[in-house]
Order: structure tokens, then C-alpha cells, then sequence
């Protein structure tokens, strides 16, 4: 079965947002109403509604870094994950978790970075030599 992801939550400030997905992150604009915009976020569907941003804390342990919870994101191609990374350190986004390597010479080793919109929804951003590493155990 094939399918996209949906998710829907809350930013608030419409404008600030897509400046941030459009213009920063690359996404492309869908479909808009006066309080909400959906986005293609690298091959699937968020819809960004005004209202208040889920609480989050850094209680999601991964290896030796508290990560922020929850979060969304999205594992990419290493070679797309690189360009996207050098694009937001050019950009000066400010990291919670800088891009990084982690599990290194382990199943699964994948390189990551978390940053948030200006919302403060945490966002974290995997890159996969293959993307048949995702579930990699062994």
C-alpha cells in the first residue's frame, strides 16, 4: 500500500510560517483558508493552523542527547539531507541538535539535526545513504 503522511497543528502566525516552510525549508504552498496553510513537506501533507503549539520538552533520550517531544520530521537521501543541512546553516538556523552522525558503524546510522519554526514546533530532519536503512536492526 502506498500513501503520504498527513499531519495538521498549530503555528501562530500564518505569515511567519510560510516565510519559514516556503522560503527556508523549500516546501511548496497548497491549498489556504484565512487560518490554516498546507504544505508539501518533502512528499507529504502538513496543514499549519492558527492556534497555540503543542507544549514541548527535551525528554526524548536518543543516545547521549535529550531530544525535544514530541517533534516531527522527515528522513531523507543523505545527498538531499546535506544540501538541505548546508541551506540552513547558511540561513543561520539556530540548531537544538546541530547536524550530526549518530549510531555511526551501527544498523541504522543515520545523521540527524533539530531546529524549530518560529512557532517552536521542533522539527528534526534524518539522512539515510539508502532510506531501506530506516528500520535497519541488524
Amino acid at each position: 500500500m502506498r500513501s503520504h503522511f498527513h499531519l495538521a497543528y498549530n503555528v501562530r502566525d500564518l505569515d511567519d510560517a510560510r516565510r519559514f516552510y516556503r522560503d527556508v525549508l523549500g516546501c511548496r504552498e497548497g491549498r489556504s483558508a484565512p487560518t490554516w496553510v498546507d504544505f508539501d513537506f518533502f512528499g507529504h501533507e502538513i496543514s499549519l493552523h492558527l492556534g497555540e503549539p503543542f507544549p514541548t520538552a527535551r525528554t526524548g533520550r536518543v543516545g547521549d542527547h535529550l531530544v525535544p517531544m514530541p517533534h516531527l520530521g522527515v528522513a531523507l537521501q543523505l545527498e538531499d539531507w546535506k544540501v538541505l543541512a548546508g541551506r540552513l546553516s547558511e540561513q543561520g538556523i539556530n540548531f537544538e541538535l546541530a547536524p550530526s552522525v549518530r549510531f555511526h558503524g551501527q544498523p541504522g546510522e543515520q545523521w540527524t539535526m533539530f531546529f524549530y519554526d518560529p512557532s517552536g514546533n521542533p522539527i528534526e530532519i534524518k539522512g539515510f545513504p539508502t532510506l531501506d536503512a530506516l528500520f535497519q536492526t541488524a
